[in-house]
């Protein structure tokens, strides 16, 4: 039983930190792409970074979570 909690919680981590950081490196890109001209507002990097990042924290903890319990069932 564990295991198969594990792997769900796996998969799920995976899904929500490939989602939100792809999604999330998509927004800073299209804020720092004018960096390279010089006329960036980098103003908006804190707010990307809490809105986004939290949801990736979040899945790579599931993912963590859920190696620990796959992990956790194979030595039993």
């Amino acid at each position: 039983m564990k295991k198969l909690l594990g792997g769900i919680l796996l998969a799920i981590g995976i899904l929500v930190a490939l989602v939100s950081g792809l999604c999330t490196g998509l927004v800073l890109s299209t804020i720092l792409w004018p960096v390279t001209t010089g006329e960036a507002d980098m103003s908006g990097i804190p707010t990307v970074l809490a809105i986004g990042g939290i949801p990736f924290a979040l899945g790579v903890a599931m993912i963590v979570g859920g190696l620990a319990l796959v992990r956790s069932d194979r030595e039993q």
